[in-house]
């Protein structure tokens, strides 16, 4: 089968299943790619924390910060399913700067990224994102202010009507009355932008090796495996990623490092057209969508 015929069935087999979505797979070895809408932006949810984490250790690295300073953690407090870790702690904590940043990216904890947005803020990450000659991520906003949707507000009985307003509300011009999911507002990328990241942090390149190496690291410790590690991690593959999750929108972004030597960034952006917390078959589908690219491209 052709690569745009290919793409062509994916496309179906996506919009047949409720979902769209910005799919990129590109081979770190040869340079060659297959996507789907790659230059599609979306509202990249926790994915933000990759940047992060990469830029707090680039600022550890300048003797900026102390990887040992113990910081005050007020607690998080939310009470609605999903987030964990200091998010849903009750009483203050006491945990040192490189502890958050395991907090933060590996196990997606909301407030440990903000304490580390409160050392190095949105517009920090930014604009060591430009240093380093990477493009396309926009980071607007910390954590908290995407635990302010409308999911926050029903109760829990009432959750598919958070995912409905969601779905609903989104403008013809990818905006959305919703902050958190308007491109223009949110923390933002494409899956072409998230793969220059992903090829930045996998091989040599203008962000410095043991700061590549220290997220390289937290990426493969993710505790998050339900949505692209089945189709990916194995015995002769070590599979390193990132997700993102917010409302209807389901994301993931890593790399996969197999024993025969090849190397391939991944990225999955999707939006789910179906108004509806739990949907284990929009994961499944993203999953086999991101696999029958990489699995295309491996075989040519």
């Amino acid at each position: 089968m052709t690569s745009s015929a290919l793409v062509r069935n994916l496309r179906a087999e996506l919009a047949e299943g409720g979902l769209r979505g910005s799919f990129l797979v590109r081979d770190l070895r040869s340079g060659a790619e297959l996507g789907i809408d790659p230059d599609r932006e979306y509202p990249i949810a926790s994915l933000v924390k990759v940047p992060l984490a990469a830029a707090t250790l680039e600022r550890i690295r300048r003797g900026e910060l102390d990887r040992a300073t113990p910081l005050e953690v007020a607690p998080g407090g939310v009470t609605t399913p999903g987030p964990i870790g200091l998010t849903r702690f009750r009483h203050p904590a006491r945990v040192a700067l490189e502890d958050l940043l395991y907090l933060s990216t590996s196990l997606s904890d909301g407030t440990a990224a903000d304490v580390l947005f409160g050392l190095t803020p949105p517009a920090d990450v930014t604009r060591l994102l430009g240093e380093w000659g990477l493009g396309g991520i926009a980071v607007r906003h910390p954590m908290r202010d995407l635990v302010e949707t409308p999911a926050e507000r029903f109760d829990a009985g009432e959750a598919d009507l958070a995912h409905s307003l969601a779905i609903g509300a989104a403008t013809a011009g990818h905006g959305h009355r919703l902050p958190q999911l308007d491109v223009t507002r949110a923390n933002s990328a494409s899956a072409r932008a998230l793969v220059e990241l992903l090829q930045a942090l996998w091989t040599p390149s203008k962000i410095d090796p043991s700061v590549a190496a220290g997220v390289r690291e937290l990426m493969a410790h993710n505790v998050i495996r339900h949505r692209l590690t089945p189709d990916f991690a194995s015995d002769a593959a070590r599979w390193s990623s990132k997700t993102g999750t917010l409302l209807n929108l389901r994301h993931e972004a890593g790399v996969v490092e197999h024993a025969d030597g090849g190397v391939f960034a991944v990225v999955a952006l999707t939006e789910s057209r179906v108004p509806a917390v739990l949907q284990p078959e929009a994961e499944v589908l993203a999953a086999r969508v991101a696999r029958t690219l990489r699995d295309h491209l491996r075989g040519r």
